[in-house]
């Protein structure tokens, strides 16, 4: 490892990815950042995952398959095994593209106060082909709020702003990601990297896609978490139209790929209601993806 480069932990959460986890492991350990400490946290796979990750041993700072509560849990036991200054988790059927952790650890030098940074990603299906590309936008905690998502695999966090806070909630099993990021932007600022840093796959046994109604669901969970803050309820009420509408949104997105159609036009033209220009935005997207799902 490079004696002047910070060092910055990789953690895999993984169960029964063996279709993808090489493919993962192999995106982090040909990175060219000189000071990566990679730890991959396996749930008992029993799917030949174990198998991969003994190949890789020797590039792997820790290793562990055993049962565990969940991707959360996972997630958490690997950020108390980390050492390093910054840390990220990549799940195991998403991967970084090529120099994507040399320009994060780059944004967090030059940024001491953010407590993470944040880059554009890629969808891909499962053999590899995009499908979409995503951009975002500098946010605050304020529109972290109102549900502006940012892509998970696009993510690197400062340790000690990520040990400030109560970690990621076990109680939390879709949405969870979104949660820490409230947590932390509540307490520092976070900085958008307007570079491709990873490819997140979309694929039938994805969480995103197979389990969508429940991220729906969950969105509603996360905005109720934040009235119970002391310092995040004053920020919904103050900003009650934005959240909403940036809710209603997130939920139609995910109740369209549930395909819970019904569901669908009822949040989003509801969106309208509280934020007419912001529900514009995504007015001809939705409409062309809801024909695409039906005509599926």
């Amino acid at each position: 490892m490079s004696e002047s480069a910070p060092l910055i932990s990789i953690i895999t959460p993984s169960f029964n990815q063996a279709a993808f986890l090489e493919e993962t492991l192999l995106s982090v350990l040909g990175q060219d950042y000189p000071a990566i400490e990679y730890i991959v946290i396996d749930g008992g796979s029993t799917d030949g995952s174990v198998a991969i990750l003994e190949r890789y041993a020797d590039q792997l700072a820790y290793w562990v398959s055993e049962p565990d509560a969940g991707q959360a849990d996972a997630i958490n036991k690997g950020f108390a095994k980390a050492t390093g200054k910054y840390v990220a988790w990549l799940n195991s059927d998403d991967v970084y593209l090529p120099g994507a952790v040399a320009t994060a650890v780059a944004a967090l030098e030059e940024n001491p106060d953010a407590a993470f940074v944040y880059g554009k990603d890629r969808s891909v299906d499962g053999q590899g082909k995009v499908i979409a590309t995503h951009q975002f936008e500098a946010y605050d905690v304020v529109d972290l709020l109102a549900m502006r998502i940012i892509s998970q695999p696009a993510v690197f966090m400062r340790k000690s702003a990520f040990d400030a806070s109560d970690g990621l909630n076990l109680d939390f099993h879709f949405m969870l990601d979104h949660q820490l990021w409230i947590q932390l932007a509540r307490n520092a600022p976070i900085v958008y990297v307007d570079e491709f840093l990873a490819e997140a796959k979309y694929h039938e046994d994805a969480k995103n896609v197979a389990q969508a109604g429940k991220f729906a669901d969950e969105v509603w969970r996360v905005i109720e978490w934040a009235k119970t803050q002391e310092d995040l309820a004053g920020l919904v009420q103050e900003n009650y139209a934005k959240v909403m509408a940036g809710a209603l949104i997130v939920d139609g997105y995910y109740s369209l790929l549930a395909r819970q159609f019904g569901r669908f036009w009822r949040v989003f033209l509801r969106a309208f209601r509280f934020d007419f220009g912001y529900a514009v935005r995504y007015w001809k997207w939705f409409v062309k993806f809801f024909v695409v799902l039906v005509r599926k």
